[in-house]
């Protein structure tokens, strides 16, 4: 049985606003895309095949991955060192797509008028490194004609001790309104209409000045831990409710980050560059509900996304939750023709003692759990946290067999 759910009527309402200014600014795409289809079309009549679309094989590059403040040589010859070596041994095992983590903590690895440089760089947040990363991971990528999605984690400010100090551009320090405090973390508050801007001209920023393939966001969005640290958000939007038809918490929440996905939809595509928006929430479909991640909406409406890509970090007999049980549920849903559908596996994993010590059975789970994947109609591809793994002694085994598919 496919789930599906009504939306609430402010979130029908935003779709609606959402898809009258996509088709606006959209019109010269769409336009190509019909002239694209009218040539395959041609081709099918005179007797060829239509181009199959490539199948994604992403590997995520995280900040950890891109981490120079340890490094005793930091100079940009180091860095770019460090960056060709991680892209060239994707490229070898035959993945496509490196998704890079270019802001972690409300902070940049480029040059940003928004955001001070990252810590990951220099050591210092706000100290510049001297060049800028992420238009050298760019030209690296394009070079061996590799995609690259700059991956954002949109609200996270600072986690725990990470980064130790933040800089005085940060915007937490310039305007504290903006930010919500929880046991674990500073956030940009998801309901305020400023964090929203200041997270959307971030993304206009990289669309406009890089030659990135796409955007990402990860799974964090409100934190596990808020409980009552956005109360008095939540009273003044009940004050303000028209007619007392107010939202409960939970779906006010939801509708706070289903209005800045839309948002960092519209603003990808209005750059009208072939780019894509995509999400990587947590592969347990039912966790997402407690982050106020309303991956359901993003994926059976169109507005939200281009394409999502749930964790599904779990081996094939772990006992809480499988594998194929996962991934079920997620091609239960009634996905908009508009969104595709990848699967992240959990290259991390392998050969540890993790989901009750079953990834230690075999050195072929990511390569069988690759064969099922294969069997599922919606999903499109898969992404592979992470890049690190690529080189680990104690993964090569299982790296190896899941790439050799590949070809």
């Amino acid at each position: 049985m496919k789930i599906k759910r009504a939306l609430p009527t402010v979130i029908c309402i935003l779709l609606l606003i959402a898809a009258v200014a996509a088709a606006g600014i959209g019109k010269q795409a769409s336009q190509k895309e019909t002239n694209t289809a009218k040539s395959e079309t041609q081709e099918t009549a005179k007797g060829e095949k239509p181009k199959k679309t490539e199948e994604m094989r992403g590997v995520w590059v995280t900040y950890f991955e891109l981490n120079m403040a340890g490094e005793a040589d930091k100079s940009e010859k180091a860095f770019r060192n460090k960056f060709e070596k991680t892209a060239q041994r994707a490229k070898n095992l035959g993945f496509n797509t490196l998704i890079v983590q270019v802001r972690p903590f409300c902070d940049a690895l480029y040059e940003s008028q928004y955001f001070p440089y990252s810590h990951i760089l220099s050591g210092t947040q706000g100290k510049s490194p001297g060049y800028d990363a992420l238009k050298i991971m760019c030209e690296i990528c394009k070079s061996k004609s590799l995609k690259i999605h700059a991956w954002i984690n949109p609200y996270r400010v600072k986690l725990n001790e990470t980064p130790k100090e933040l800089s005085e551009d940060n915007p937490y320090f310039y305007d504290e309104s903006v930010c919500i405090e929880t046991d674990s973390q500073i956030i940009l508050d998801p309901s305020n209409e400023e964090a929203r801007k200041l997270i959307i001209n971030g993304i206009d920023e990289i669309v406009s000045n890089y030659d990135v393939d796409g955007i990402q966001f990860d799974d964090y969005f409100y934190p596990s831990d808020i409980g009552d640290n956005d109360s008095e958000q939540y009273n003044e939007y009940l004050k303000s409710a028209a007619g007392g038809n107010a939202m409960i918490l939970e779906e006010w929440r939801k509708y706070n980050v289903n209005l800045l996905v839309s948002q960092a939809y519209m603003t990808v595509h209005g750059k009208n560059k072939g780019l894509v928006f995509g999400i990587s929430p947590q592969g347990n479909l039912k966790n997402n509900d407690r982050l106020a991640a309303d991956v359901i909406s993003w994926c059976c409406a169109e507005g939200f996304l281009d394409y999502i890509c749930p964790q599904i970090y779990f081996s094939l007999d772990n006992p809480k939750l499988g594998f194929e049980e996962s991934l079920k549920e997620w091609c239960e849903l009634d996905f908009s023709e508009s969104v595709k559908l990848y699967v992240g596996l959990a290259g991390y994993k392998a050969a540890s003692d993790a989901d009750d010590g079953t990834w230690l059975e075999s050195d072929t789970i990511l390569a069988d759990e690759y064969k099922i994947i294969q069997k599922y109609q919606k999903v499109s591809g898969i992404m592979l946290y992470s890049s690190v793994n690529l080189d680990e002694d104690d993964k090569k085994a299982e790296i190896e067999n899941l790439t050799k598919l590949f070809k």
